[in-house]
């Protein structure tokens, strides 16, 4: 294994910098063989551990989730969180290695974290625990968890081959809405982000506005139980307007804003009084909701094409990652789109890795470290990282 070829050295600067040095010179140089990651994520409420090899084989994973603690509350508690994170992150570390049946000191070549974006505190446990075990191995990568999300098709992809760049990914989640150009590792054009609410939020906030109870387990919570309630609906018995689409400026952005949707829904209800403990009412509500949210999705990544064909930017694949990468109705209406619209596949991880992992930052960090990307042990985590924060 890997940490087996480098000298044993002590955590301090002028080893580590010879370290990373030699590393990084040499990094370049493994792509032909083989090594395992781990991965570790604690940016938000899930502690999620990864274990992937190298040759694109997804090792061993555990997962403990915080919905129960955190539904009371409406949302997530950053307090709680971290709490509940420093508690149970070494036996989910563990529990990963007893999954692959690896040993740590033996079977691990390198340690992987996110850095950010994310809640400060529960981003410093990982990487605190991160941190120890690289000086163990001899070397960690810290990287965003927005890039997680841009690479992870290039692990779950169908094709033995990985997914060539450049591809346009569209990351959708409780904390971001991006379009982004994705160029080549640590290499990336951001098109569009939010202006206010992230596609997720809204899906939280309306859930919780319609009263819909939390859908427990893996890729659960509000939003999650929105989209259940939306297939039993109607989507065109209510009309909300879409987004931006009366704005002469703003609807040649690639920006989005969902926080007038959500607004629209809650005012719908209030206008026309209707009853929120009616089950179709809320089922149609859910359903027109999740309607305009897409429409106004595709409004932007249409312009998003214009901008890749005006660049000359050959795409081979629209991706979609994140938590409501998930959801099946807006996953279908995305591929009607790259199909059928621009002759492109639609790639999307699994549904349970579209949600925050540590399958994706394991592999984030294959990626990174043929790529030569090493980095220092004194890195600190980083809340608010764009994802040109390479």
């Amino acid at each position: 294994m890997f940490h087996r070829l480098f000298p044993a050295c002590l955590i301090h600067s002028k080893t580590h910098r010879t370290l990373c040095k030699y590393l990084f010179i040499n990094a370049a140089n493994i792509s032909n063989q083989s090594f395992n990651v781990l991965g570790v994520e604690t940016s938000c409420d899930d502690t999620a551990v990864g274990i992937v090899n190298s040759d694109r084989k997804i090792l061993g994973e555990a997962i403990h989730y915080q919905h129960e603690i955190h539904e009371p509350s409406g949302g997530i508690v950053p307090n709680l969180a971290m709490v509940n994170h420093q508690t149970y992150l070494p036996s989910v570390i563990c529990e990963a290695l007893n999954n692959a049946e690896l040993d740590m000191a033996k079977d691990i070549d390198v340690v992987a974290v996110t850095r950010g974006p994310g809640l400060p505190a529960c981003l410093g446990i990982g990487l605190s625990a991160a941190k120890t075990l690289a000086a163990v191995l001899r070397y960690t990568l810290l990287f965003s968890l927005l890039e997680a999300h841009a690479l992870t098709a290039r692990l779950t992809h169908s094709s033995s081959d990985l997914l060539p760049f450049p591809y346009l990914t569209l990351l959708i989640s409780g904390g971001h809405t991006l379009i982004l150009v994705a160029h080549g590792i640590g290499h990336y054009t951001q098109l569009g982000t939010t202006i206010d609410d992230s596609i997720g939020d809204a899906f939280d906030k309306t859930a919780r506005l319609l009263k819909i109870p939390w859908l427990k387990g893996r890729g659960g919570g509000p939003g999650a139980a929105l989209e259940q309630y939306a297939l039993k609906g109607d989507p065109k018995k209510y009309t909300v307007p879409i987004p931006m689409r009366k704005d002469a400026r703003r609807k040649r952005e690639m920006n989005y804003s969902f926080s007038g949707l959500k607004t629209s829904i809650k005012d719908f209800v209030e206008k026309y009084k209707l009853n929120l403990d009616d089950e179709i009412v809320i089922y149609d509500l859910a359903a027109t909701f999740q309607h305009a949210a897409t429409v106004h999705l595709i409004d932007k990544l249409e312009l998003a094409f214009e901008w890749c064909r005006n660049k000359g930017i050959a795409l081979t694949a629209l991706v979609a990652s994140g938590g409501v990468a998930s959801n099946k109705s807006i996953r279908s209406t995305l591929e009607r789109l790259a199909n059928e619209q621009h002759n492109i596949p639609l790639i999307c991880p699994p549904p349970h890795l579209c949600t925050d992992n540590g399958i994706m930052i394991a592999w984030t960090g294959v990626e990174r470290f043929r790529a030569g990307l090493i980095d220092k042990y004194t890195i600190d985590h980083i809340p608010k990282w764009s994802i040109a924060n390479k």
